[in-house]
């Protein structure tokens, strides 16, 4: 069989209907991560021997009519944030942080209760601080869109998670997104990532980057299986049954369509395919309505001098990780630093002035039902050239400046492929929808989706 021919939902019912079993299924995934991950490198620990074993058991536990929900048998493969029993976690850095960080917080238990099979730790940018997808310790996972001999940066920062879907070894995996980290590799990777609200799951026993901003994410191969991984995971977490609303097509559809900001330097080739794709959605019969996203400039000018993320991280590192400042990669270490000599006063400020944006997007959603935008306004770097401070810090900056919004103002956003630029990789277009209404953003997406056709329908398969 060819696992990337089915949803989750056709794997989850063939695995019920012994047409499929979960053996085969995590037997597929652990020889592709044999065969691919030489070259694509999206691991930092890989659990398939266990995971193998897992999916013999759930097949006789299936056989015996012991059904623990909609995960059970679907691999899963997870950010190295998260605390996994008995998988180190290293959040990116040189050095295994202590045990106590391996215990699984509610987001991993909701897999673990599934027997949903762990297929391993995905590599993540040191202490999930950066959009491109870079780590020095450890090497950087190579999207597998790269054209041969010209390695391109996955996005991060969780930067193996979409690289573990494309490869194969993994059908759904779990990312974190503070200011773009869960979309950024959707996008550069052609995958479907999604970002919640803040606080909807919770952040307990994930590595934190920004307590305030953190929150955790889903990467899937399409917008259907995100939506099936979603209401499953969300049952678990919050004993939350609600089915997303029908959303057939998209007539009177109202999308905004931000005049400004987001379409700042802009490549040429993505602009004009978003916008190809913007007014395919409006011939469909949706209404495109310009908007204007109110402080959306107060809120990333705050951003750009470190946010909430780098004072926080700060604090983290010298109240419980010491011992790792002096480790750090450079290009996190000299953000750490600045950061150390905030005063109480600044960082009320920067909180100040997000909250004040959060209030001010609320009306904006009762007059559009989504907003739209590039996810990313660049294509995806090469390695080698992000190896430059100066080529990384702008890179950085252009890479996490769309997708920061949604986390600043607190908002639910995805991104979804939806074609490809001059050079062959794939875009991304990003749905924001107000605060707790991943169901309706869902739902939206699904109905793009049909349209449009999922990432593998629009960009066919990268030569692996």
């Amino acid at each position: 069989m060819t696992i990337h021919n089915h949803s989750l939902q056709a794997l989850h019912q063939q695995l019920r209907d012994g047409s499929l079993s979960a053996y085969a299924l995590m037997q597929e995934c652990a020889q592709r991560y044999a065969q691919y991950e030489p070259a694509l490198h999206a691991y930092k620990h890989w659990n398939g021997d266990a995971a193998q074993k897992q999916a013999g058991a759930i097949d006789s536990l299936l056989q015996q009519g012991i059904d623990l929900g909609p995960l059970m048998g679907i691999p899963t493969s997870v950010k190295d944030l998260y605390g996994v029993p008995d998988m180190p976690v290293f959040a990116g850095t040189s050095h295994a942080l202590p045990s106590n960080w391996q215990q699984a917080g509610p987001v991993v238990r909701s897999l673990l209760a599934q027997l949903a099979p762990i297929t391993g730790k995905t590599h993540t940018v040191e202490f999930a601080f950066g959009g491109i997808g870079t780590n020095a310790h450890w090497g950087t996972p190579v999207n597998p869109w790269s054209v041969q001999g010209e390695h391109r940066i996955p996005g991060g920062s969780s930067s193996g998670a979409g690289v573990s879907l494309v490869q194969g070894s993994a059908l759904l995996a779990l990312g974190t997104d503070t200011a773009g980290s869960v979309r950024i590799p959707a996008s550069f990777t052609g995958t479907a990532g999604l970002k919640l609200s803040a606080q909807l799951w919770p952040n307990q026993h994930i590595v934190p980057l920004s307590p305030t901003l953190d929150t955790p994410g889903l990467l899937a191969r399409s917008v259907e299986d995100l939506a099936f991984a979603f209401c499953a995971m969300d049952k678990h977490i919050n004993n939350d049954t609600t089915p997303l609303p029908v959303v057939h097509d998209l007539q009177g559809l109202r999308i905004g369509v931000p005049e400004h900001f987001f379409w700042d330097e802009v490549s040429p080739d993505i602009e004009q395919l978003i916008r190809q794709t913007l007014s395919t959605f409006e011939q469909s019969g949706a209404t495109l309505v310009p908007v204007h996203i109110p402080h959306c400039n107060d809120v990333y000018d705050v951003f750009k001098v470190g946010g909430l993320g780098a004072p926080e991280l700060s604090a983290l590192l010298h109240n419980h990780l010491p011992e790792w400042i002096e480790r750090l990669d450079p290009m996190v270490q000299m953000r750490v630093e600045a950061a150390s000599t905030m005063t109480s006063n600044e960082y009320l400020r920067r909180r100040s002035v997000l909250q004040t944006g959060a209030e001010l997007v609320k009306p904006l959603f009762q007059q559009v039902d989504v907003v739209m935008t590039p996810t990313i306004a660049i294509a995806p770097p090469t390695i080698e050239a992000m190896r430059h401070t100066d080529a990384y810090r702008h890179a950085n900056l252009l890479t996490l400046r769309n997708t920061s919004i949604a986390n600043l103002l607190d908002l639910c956003a995805l991104s979804m492929p939806v074609g490809a630029d001059n050079l062959g990789l794939p875009v991304g277009l990003q749905l924001m929808c107000a605060n707790r209404q991943e169901r309706r953003l869902l739902a939206i997406g699904r109905a793009i989706e049909k349209q449009l056709g999922t990432g593998r329908q629009i960009l066919g398969v990268p030569t692996l």
